[in-house]
């Protein structure tokens, strides 16, 4: 049975790939390694953890001895890193918090891997590695900076990071190559587009428009909304990570793109739009809706679903202009392709979120409402 390390696995995307391992495979073995800090929730995962296949370590990467006993302990084969703190504006005003964890952080567990897995050295010095081992790291289009009105990000794009996000995540992929070139370590590194999907924390683009027009509140949209980003539905980067992890060979970087380019401000009207006719199909839903005033039919209006909820904001420092991601080397090299388009994500989006409110109020508590209130009061 193949043994691995999942962190950050009660995050947005780590907590679904988790999901997609243990469907996909019969014969595998995961640890679910998280901190449960404010944007990972245990209760995203309770239901996968049955301490036969699936086992949850509370813990942080940045822990030598955590990592260190887990790694004797589980005899992992493969990590997959998707610890890390990940949100811009939070880098922005925290800027240290972001390089303990993305990169000391995934330096200690590239540590506590070459601890376990070097079995010994070549006639030439250089470390030999156990057989099928493989550190993968999970980053962002963002390492790459920010793109004009044309052109694509590929593999061969040098790194030119603009927040400390980013910077952070870019440090991290420099230090696995490092580890690759140095070591002889086996490694992959996926950089990927903008993901959404189930699980997604509110503080995120699209719950956060979702949440707000449930709750009846404004809908902050940085400057113009001009900022274009390309979106992958969160399922298909789970595949793509699941190609590369087994099939992609030792060394090997990969960016992961959905073809989904979209301005911030399309989103947001396509979300208004979506809601509100979600609202007409099936008007049961206008329960979920805290403004609840009745109309002449007898149900709660939905008239007030409209652009009239957008509120420009003051843009982000060092907002970058347009993301876009070329995903033709993982096309040609693995065969994927992202199978799914926007306008279908984004309403299977929707609708998950609608149907599961109950996991939307759970993980916006009171540390997200007060962050909330400070980013946008008085923007």
């Amino acid at each position: 049975m193949k043994s691995y390390l999942v962190t950050g696995a009660a995050g947005f995307i780590g907590s679904n790939y988790l999901k997609y391992l243990l469907t996909r495979y019969d014969d595998v073995q995961v640890v679910a390694l998280d901190l449960l800090t404010y944007a990972g929730y245990l209760g995203t995962i309770a239901d996968d953890i049955d301490s036969e296949r699936c086992f949850f370590v509370r813990g942080d990467i940045g822990d030598r001895a955590l990592a260190d006993r887990l790694f004797a302990e589980y005899k992992f084969d493969t990590v997959v890193n998707f610890a890390a703190e990940s949100h811009v504006d939070r880098s922005i005003e925290n800027p240290q918090l972001f390089l303990e964890t993305n990169i000391l952080g995934t330096q200690n567990l590239l540590d506590a891997a070459r601890r376990a897995w070097v079995t010994g050295r070549d006639a030439d010095g250089r470390p030999t590695w156990r057989a099928g081992v493989r550190f993968h790291q999970v980053s962002t289009d963002e390492v790459y900076g920010s793109l004009g009105e044309e052109g694509f990000f590929t593999e061969q794009t040098p790194l030119a990071p603009h927040s400390p996000y980013s910077a952070s995540k870019a440090s991290a992929d420099m230090i696995v190559c490092a580890y690759r070139d140095t070591y002889g370590m086996p490694v992959s590194i996926t950089r990927c587009s903008n993901n959404y999907g189930p699980y997604q924390f509110p503080e995120k683009l699209i719950p956060l428009v979702i949440n707000n027009i449930l709750e009846g509140k404004k809908i902050p949209v940085y400057g113009r909304g001009d900022n274009v980003r390309d979106w992958l539905y969160v399922e298909d980067h789970c595949k793509a990570i699941d190609l590369v992890v087994t099939q992609g060979a030792p060394g090997c970087i990969y960016n992961v793109g959905g073809h989904n380019e979209r301005r911030n401000l399309q989103i947001v009207e396509t979300i208004i739009r979506t809601v509100r006719r979600l609202m007409e199909e099936e008007p049961a839903r206008r329960t979920l809706l805290k403004r609840q005033e009745t109309g002449p039919d007898g149900l709660p209006r939905i008239d007030w679903i409209d652009e009239s909820l957008i509120s420009f904001v003051k843009d982000r420092l060092g907002h970058d202009l347009r993301y876009g991601i070329d995903p033709t080397k993982i096309t040609n090299d693995l065969g994927w392709r992202p199978e799914t388009d926007f306008e279908t994500g984004i309403e299977k989006t929707i609708r998950w979120n609608l149907d599961n409110h109950a996991w939307v109020e759970a993980v916006s508590g009171t540390d997200y409402q007060n962050y909330y209130e400070k980013m946008y009061a008085g923007r």
